[in-house]
């Protein structure tokens, strides 16, 4: 697969300079516009973390209203958690966690109107919900996964838009 097949628009690293050095891309020139980006992501857990997640809850409290938190919050700070991301205008974020039978699957859509995307804004607001129900959960399953974060689809930008599925 080639990068233009995997990141649906260039054949290099945009963050690295002419000499190889890390750099925060210049995005002045480019048009704003509507953007938006959905990440997914699964936490494993062991059968008596989904009966609990199902009824009674978890020993911490409400696992995934406070995991559904953090991932808002988690959109908010990436540009503070990865170095190179442009602190953009985010203007909605919606975090979405659904008990099934494994786990916990887990789904975030960001949105902006701004000068770049919002995929890392989302693949961060999956991480950290993720994360926090494995903190929630974690006295009664140790060995919970998070896995598969992965985005989905992306709209907007001058990239336009781009979907896992084809």
């Amino acid at each position: 697969m080639s990068t233009d097949d995997r990141a649906g628009k260039s054949d290099h690293l945009t963050h690295l300079d002419s000499a190889g050095d890390a750099r925060m891309v210049d995005v002045t020139a480019k048009p704003v516009s509507a953007r938006e980006a959905r990440a997914t992501g699964f936490v494993e857990v062991s059968p008596k973390v989904v009966e609990l997640l199902r009824g009674e809850g978890v020993p911490k409290g409400d696992a995934l209203s406070v995991a559904r938190i953090a991932g808002i919050m988690g959109a908010k700070k990436t540009p503070d958690l990865i170095p190179l991301c442009h602190p953009i205008a985010i203007s909605g974020v919606k975090v979405a966690l659904r008990v099934e039978d494994e786990g916990v699957a887990i789904a975030a859509t960001v949105k902006t109107a701004d000068r770049t995307g919002v995929e890392m804004e989302a693949l961060t607001a999956v991480a950290v919900a993720g994360l926090t129900v494995i903190d929630m959960v974690k006295a009664v399953d140790p060995a919970a996964v998070l896995t598969g974060i992965q985005v989905e689809t992306k709209t907007g930008g001058v990239s336009g838009d781009w979907s896992r599925a084809g």
